[in-house]
């Protein structure tokens, strides 16, 4: 801290912040289990050698993209924790990453078992939730809940 004085947080701030933990700590979760390869993860979303098959095929800079996105909103989660400004870049990071990850994936025809509603829906509700972190996190940086 740079000689700045934090203001205290409210009960609402720290919910927010250990649900986003969570489910940001799910997204690592998901991260991990697909590249270890775990198939008793990956059956739950249907084959997976075709789920693996669709998601090597991505070139290398959306592979880049996909754990650049998830890694950055751990940070987030763990920086608003710990009631750190970086949080609000560790966001911005992170949209950045999933959009341009989740655009490699609008742009690649799924396998037909994964092109369900719920699975074109999910990439959208994750840019939501990442943006309004990073709206939530300049907030608190605004308010000095963050410095």
């Amino acid at each position: 801290m740079t000689g700045e004085h934090k203001h205290s947080a409210n009960l609402t701030y720290w919910i927010i912040t250990i649900i986003f933990l969570i489910w940001n700590a799910f997204g690592g979760y998901d991260y991990v289990m697909t590249r270890t390869r775990n198939s008793d993860y990956l059956r739950n979303m249907g084959d997976p050698q075709v789920l693996l098959g669709w998601i090597d095929s991505f070139p290398l800079w959306a592979q880049i993209c996909w754990p650049l996105g998830v890694w950055s909103s751990v940070a987030g989660s763990v920086l608003m924790l710990l009631r750190s400004r970086h949080a609000v870049g560790a966001f911005a990071l992170s949209f950045a990453a999933a959009l341009a990850s989740f655009a490699y994936q609008w742009s690649a025809s799924p396998p037909a078992a994964l092109d369900t509603p719920a699975n074109q829906a999910m990439p959208l509700v994750i840019l939501a939730l990442i943006a309004f972190l990073w709206w939530y996190c300049r907030r608190m940086t605004d308010r000095k809940v963050l410095a």
